[in-house]
């Protein structure tokens, strides 16, 4: 590692990205910049990205270089994909709530289910969950592959929108 990333590695805001893409029209409704975080402990077979699953895959980031570039294109919304953002939860729980107080409308994808995500006891993922509308969850189960869903890889993964402070799964869109 070059001393300027590992500088940033060591910040207390650093979060580890593997890329922000911008005008994604399949990581969730309309169009969508989508910040890929790097780490995921699900290692679910068949994953689309198995390069997410180590947190040096990617690069850190602070969260106001995150929020800067993810929130560059004012005809986006946002996606908190991966890898797992909530792996990374303290530093991604900063980035969703800066977005969102610019009027982004979020959607995050996890491994963890709704109910793991509600019983963890961790602030940061509660926080985190907080600031989502659309959560789509559950690990890829690659038994369960469909391609013809919406936004998912498999038909165990589900679609939650928080509606008037409660999660409502959302069966087809």
């Amino acid at each position: 590692m070059c001393d300027a990333t590992e500088d940033r590695a060591n910040r207390e805001d650093a979060v580890w990205i593997m890329d922000i893409i911008h005008d994604s029209v399949v990581d969730g409704e309309g169009l969508r910049t989508v910040i890929f975080c790097a780490g995921c402990a699900h290692r679910c077979e068949g994953c689309h990205n198995p390069q997410s699953w180590s947190m040096r895959s990617g690069q850190p980031w602070g969260i106001a270089e995150i929020v800067r570039e993810a929130g560059s294109n004012p005809l986006t919304d946002i996606t908190l994909s991966g890898g797992d953002p909530f792996l990374q939860a303290r530093g991604m729980s900063q980035v969703a709530l800066q977005l969102r107080q610019q009027g982004k409308h979020i959607w995050a994808y996890t491994g963890y289910t709704l109910e793991e995500l509600a019983a963890s006891g961790d602030r940061y993922k509660s926080e985190l969950l907080s600031y989502v509308d659309v959560l789509v969850d559950g690990r890829f189960e690659l038994k369960q592959r469909d391609l013809t869903i919406p936004f998912r890889g498999s038909r165990n993964q589900r679609i939650w929108e928080r509606k008037d402070g409660k999660w409502e799964e959302i069966y087809c869109l």
